[in-house]
């Protein structure tokens, strides 16, 4: 799976210090993050890239992340010290929390 952004490397390094995925391949263009599963996640450059907006749709996601975590509290606690925000609109009743991370993409944390 490929994100698109602005700046591949802050990206990668987001998603690998919250993730524990290690750096499989890096250029200013692209960086790749694998973590042996075979599900690798990749970081793009797009000129002029455009954050998604959350929960509005003037800008679209076209995708999210649910990352599962044993500890929520503490996953959200690392996330938001990386760099990931919080928005105030939380849907799932508690169930999972959204975040969107430096580049504006939503993700979930998720206990199931």
């Amino acid at each position: 799976m490929t994100l698109d952004c602005a700046d591949p490397r802050t990206l990668a390094g987001f998603y690998g210090a919250l993730t524990g995925m290690r750096e499989l391949f890096n250029s200013d263009e692209f960086v790749a993050l694998t973590g042996g599963s075979g599900c690798d996640l990749g970081f793009q450059r797009v000129d002029g890239y455009r954050a998604p907006q959350w929960p509005g749709q003037d800008v679209p996601q076209q995708f999210h992340l649910d990352l599962r975590a044993d500890d929520l509290d503490a996953v959200e606690e690392l996330a938001l010290e990386l760099g990931a925000t919080k928005p105030d609109h939380q849907p799932g009743d508690g169930r999972w929390r959204v975040l969107l991370d430096p580049a504006g993409h939503p993700f979930c944390l998720t206990s199931s």
